[in-house]
């Protein structure tokens, strides 16, 4: 039997393992549902697909109270109308067939992700396995996956964008309209990549982004007229000025600065200046796949508005890391050893607050984004320490 063979007959036997639990646990699986935020995805589509306000607080609760959700505050879809494409053929189904389809999506975003960062980042000497194993131990891939959330399918537009925006840059662009559902979450990486645009005349991606907005705009404004609306109501109506957000800025408003909202913000303006010094000292030899997840990673640690289901956009700054660290083994030292298994043990902390099911709205998770800061900073500056002449060797 080959390699080929084998691998069919594993995966063929792991897909009927996993209809057969599906199936035993159909029940129970539909029963915990509402817990989950891709009831708030398939409540949006089911009424969009309707010509009704996927953005209303009435008509999404009594939606998804007729399917368990106990709470009397709804679970609003928050994100602009641009993103409704991508959750809208969930309409079309029953909620727990939606779970499963969605579920479905985010573990191809994950493996379609993973494969386009080792053909990004990866060397040939890198252990086959090495970005499969931390990416899969990455805690909030775990947090989007449980949560049903969007995480990896944002991660997987902004790694298109990497890896086609020098030779397909207009489907570069395109690919952008994914990540564009949460721009707060990459506000940094917006601004560098608007003074790219200008100062380099990137019209194809430019053209790119704007037809697929276009087009993203329209098929939603197609199902409800009033969309933009409609949006702009709700987001007047959430009141996320006084909801506690356990990201940086929040936490730092909750110990400090209750009463004041713009608190959230001090984090972000300093990461402007941040990355206003970043580019210009790379301007010159600016490469998105290479500089780019740099910009990921702070932009997730100063956001005003983030949760650990989110930092799955941090993919590809973490399977760099990896990289780095691999390239520039034979020059580490024990310190360094010793922080580097540590950060690991950080991330295993946070599987396990996973694993005992602790909310994410009790704040237990803030410090997520400095783990994911600290550590690809730390790889970074341990790979520039190591002689050259090491890692060319390494890298040869």
């Amino acid at each position: 039997m080959n390699i080929r063979t084998l691998k069919f007959a594993i995966v063929s036997a792991l897909s009927l393992a996993l209809v057969a639990v599906f199936a035993h646990y159909a029940k129970l699986i539909e029963s915990k549902l509402p817990q989950r935020d891709s009831i708030a995805y398939w409540a949006a589509a089911d009424l969009l697909i309707h010509h009704s306000d996927p953005y209303n607080n009435n008509s999404v609760l009594e939606l998804e109270h007729k399917h368990g959700y106990q709470n009397t505050r709804p679970l609003i879809l928050r994100t602009p109308p641009w993103s409704l494409f991508m959750i809208l053929p969930l309409g079309f189904l029953s909620p727990l067939w939606a779970w499963v389809t969605w579920l479905v999506v985010l573990v191809v975003c994950l493996m379609a992700g993973l494969r386009l960062c080792r053909r990004l980042y990866a060397r040939d000497e890198l252990p086959a396995n090495a970005m499969t194993i931390v990416a899969y131990l990455f805690a909030p891939v775990a947090a989007c996956v449980v949560a049903g959330q969007m995480g990896l399918v944002l991660m997987l537009g902004l790694v298109l964008f990497f890896y086609l925006e020098k030779d397909l840059p207009f489907f570069a662009g395109a690919a952008l309209i994914v990540p564009l559902a949460k721009p707060h979450l990459l506000s940094l990486f917006w601004i560098v990549f608007v003074i790219w645009l200008l100062l380099r005349r990137k019209l194809k991606v430019v053209s790119g982004l704007a037809v697929a907005l276009g087009v993203a705009s329209l098929a939603a404004a197609a199902f409800d007229p009033h969309i933009f609306g409609h949006y702009h109501d709700m987001i007047a109506q959430q009141n996320i000025s006084n909801e506690f957000i356990p990201a940086l800025g929040g936490m730092l408003r909750l110990l400090f600065f209750r009463r004041y909202f713009w608190v959230q913000f001090v984090p972000m303006a300093i990461g402007i200046v941040w990355t206003l010094s970043y580019l210009r000292a790379n301007w010159s030899t600016w490469n998105w796949s290479e500089h780019g997840p740099a910009l990921l990673v702070v932009s997730v640690l100063v956001t005003p508005y983030e949760w650990i289901s989110d930092e799955t956009i941090l993919l590809p700054a973490i399977l760099q890391g990896v990289v780095f660290v691999y390239t520039a083994r034979d020059g580490l030292r024990l310190s360094s050893k010793i922080v580097l298994f540590s950060f690991a043990l950080l991330d295993v902390l946070l599987l396990l607050i996973l694993r005992a099911q602790v909310p994410f709205s009790t704040g237990i998770y803030f410090w997520s984004s400095l783990v994911w800061f600290g550590w690809y900073f730390y790889v970074r500056r341990v790979y520039r320490r190591v002689p050259a002449d090491i890692v060319a060797q390494t890298a040869s």
